[in-house]
């Protein structure tokens, strides 16, 4: 019996893999209040390599182009999923969260990105299997975001302050909102909140008025809301891109799972590396402009018959590989001067 073009075993062991890598993940982190950056250095290696294991169960059961296709798709999730790392570092310093709280709110954040992942990829595969034409519409969304990537870059805005996000506003029409961080909690109880005013009486509750609400959310929640939404929007880039490399469900899936799951701790190195990789979202938007052609030409050869033009499964994944080599090679051979660091982004907005 096959699943989704594989065999059943290959849901077990794909599921039956993550879900033990992250329970040993949150057991090594459990009561921790900080997260070295040997800690999330070596946390990086191991979901890499889970993942390059992952590839190489796939080459050995299968066949390479199916490896290639996995691959290729990690490779591109990973990219796509560093390049909005600045975005996650903004959403931090306004909220002022630190250390092994980010940790925390970056786990949950992965939960809720497990779940709206596979709706997007259901939902995108049904649909580019549904008819041909709906590559094109795939194609025209990935261009649009690399031509959004390269006018943004372009411009020179000030961080954007997330305490007055779309989704906080939203949360503060439901419930009140205690203003300070408390133990990491997400939310507080009426006697919890009642306890912390009588301590601090200058301590002023936002959002809804609720001196009887049994529940108060705080800043914790609101980032954590941040964080989700803004991985949501996200995933309307990533999830055509990776469709592009290939229409296999459990491939799309397994290759966002992967990369998004070791982005929790990657995501500490990238903070302190981001800096230095001044030129890689240059060599992102050429690789979407890429990934927008690969979607359109395969959609015109089954709509308008076969133009004889195909990029296999490895040509896909060299090409890949080629141009963010070239995108981190030239970071490192032409840095560029006097650019915003992820350590100044975080200390404007502490100190604003």
């Amino acid at each position: 019996m096959e699943h989704f073009g594989f065999p059943l075993e290959v849901l077990f062991i794909f599921f039956g893999v993550i879900a033990l890598s992250v329970y040993l993940d949150l057991r090594a982190h459990r009561g921790v209040d900080e997260i070295s950056l040997k800690d999330a250095g070596l946390w990086s290696m191991f979901w890499i390599g889970l993942s390059f294991a992952f590839y190489g169960y796939l080459w050995v059961r299968f066949d390479q182009a199916y490896a290639d296709l996995f691959l290729a798709g990690y490779v591109l999730e990973k990219t796509l999923s560093v390049d909005n790392l600045m975005v996650f570092i903004a959403i931090f310093s306004s909220f002022a969260i630190k250390g092994a709280l980010q940790h925390r709110i970056l786990y949950w954040g992965i939960i809720g990105a497990l779940v709206f992942r596979a709706i997007f990829v259901v939902i995108g595969t049904s649909l580019f299997l549904l008819s041909p034409w709906v590559g094109f519409i795939f194609a025209a969304a990935v261009a649009w975001s690399a031509w959004a990537m390269m006018t943004a870059s372009d411009a020179e805005d000030e961080i954007e302050d997330y305490t007055d996000h779309w989704s906080v506003r939203m949360v503060k029409r439901v419930l009140p909102v205690f203003p300070r961080l408390h133990h990491g909690k997400f939310l507080l109880s009426r006697k919890q909140v009642e306890q912390r005013i009588e301590e601090d009486p200058s301590i002023e509750l936002q959002g809804k008025a609720g001196s009887k609400a049994l529940w108060y959310a705080t800043p914790a929640l609101l980032c954590l809301l941040a964080i989700e939404t803004s991985d949501i929007m996200f995933a309307f880039d990533s999830v055509p891109a990776v469709i592009a490399i290939t229409q296999e469900p459990l491939l799309v899936y397994a290759a966002m799972i992967f990369a998004i799951l070791g982005l929790r701790s990657l995501y500490f190195v990238l903070a302190a590396l981001t800096r230095y990789m001044v030129h890689l979202e240059k060599a992102v938007i050429v690789l979407l402009y890429f990934i927008a052609a690969k979607l359109a030409l395969q959609s015109w050869n089954h709509v308008f018959g076969d133009t004889g033009i195909h990029i296999s499964p490895s040509a896909s994944l060299y090409i890949v590989f080629g141009i963010l080599t070239l995108g981190v090679v030239a970071s490192l051979l032409f840095p560029e001067r006097d650019q915003p660091t992820a350590e100044t982004a975080t200390e404007n907005e502490t100190t604003r």
